[in-house]
């Protein structure tokens, strides 16, 4: 069973960073597209920022690009969210998800509270 635990979230004044962690246990991480995604209070989720397999690719939602960079640690089982810049907006939970291919997320995480205080 693929479990996914994140970790780093908390509260930051804006203009700030954080970087969140997303652990990956119970299947082959370096087969598993990971993603981040964030929901705010009455909102719906979003998709936040994806890696490729090997670390070549990204991909980021427009409210994030030049702020926001994901990246992976195959060898840590463990992607990241390195969150610069951050403004009252980006106040959300955030969680990773993994795909083992196609165009569905197959494993998400229970996520981590991120706060940005004006």
């Amino acid at each position: 069973q693929v479990q996914l635990v994140e970790s780093g979230g908390g509260l930051v004044q804006a203009g700030g960073s954080l970087r969140l962690s997303c652990v990956v246990s119970g299947g082959p991480f370096d087969s598993l597209t990971m993603g981040w995604f964030r929901q705010a209070p009455e909102q719906e989720r979003e998709f936040v920022a994806r890696i490729s397999l090997t670390d070549r690719w990204t991909y980021y939602a427009d409210s994030v690009k030049g702020r926001f960079i994901i990246s992976r640690d195959n060898a840590k089982h463990t992607a990241y969210l390195q969150m610069n810049s951050l403004k009252p907006e980006d106040t959300a939970v955030y969680s990773c998800a993994a795909s083992a291919g196609g165009a569905l997320w197959d494993y998400r995480g229970q996520g981590t509270q991120v706060t940005v205080s004006a």
